[in-house]
């Protein structure tokens, strides 16, 4: 099997490698669903280095980084609320999908769920995303609702809220 580590990102330059991946990731993947405005626009917002910064010191969240034969190919973002375990980010480029990075990212969480006695994972993913959909469904999430929210500029996100049991 491919070597593969998840490694926290708590430095500096750790959450600056986040926020470069995240640049390259979200270009390849959400252009063609949610065009490019709105992605520069959400990159900005969520994904800068100064946005995610802010998250990890400001409102709990950890962030991890993919580390896969030698090189940093994605990451993740999560936080504990509510007994529950948020998967706020997980992206990987687009040349490294398909070898069970993800899966084996969802294992990681689930351990950790179980080590913390957290009950679920839970996340948000655009409704139109359907290979990320059909991917989640497969790790044994299921969607439970759906949410359109306000993030300005005149840009909505529109998801399924989805769940994991654990």
């Amino acid at each position: 099997m491919d070597e593969l580590q998840i490694i926290k990102a708590d430095t500096d330059a750790q959450l600056k490698t986040v926020s470069e991946l995240a640049e390259k990731i979200w270009h390849q993947h959400f252009t063609p669903i949610i065009g490019t405005d709105q992605v520069n626009y959400m990159v900005d917002k969520f994904q800068s280095c100064r946005a995610i910064s802010g998250q990890v010191k400001d409102n709990g969240y950890e962030y991890y980084l993919f580390h896969y034969n030698g090189a940093d190919v994605g990451y993740l973002g999560v936080k504990a609320e509510n007994g529950a375990l948020f998967l706020s980010k997980i992206y990987l480029e687009q040349s490294f999908r398909g070898r069970k990075i993800a899966s084996r990212a969802i294992r990681f969480l689930m351990d950790r769920c179980e080590r913390e006695g957290l009950s679920k994972i839970w996340l948000t993913v655009n409704r139109e995303n359907l290979n990320t959909i059909a991917a989640y469904e497969t790790m044994g999430f299921v969607k439970v609702r759906e949410q359109k929210a306000d993030i300005g500029n005149g840009f909505y996100m529109d998801d399924y809220i989805m769940e994991k049991t654990i």
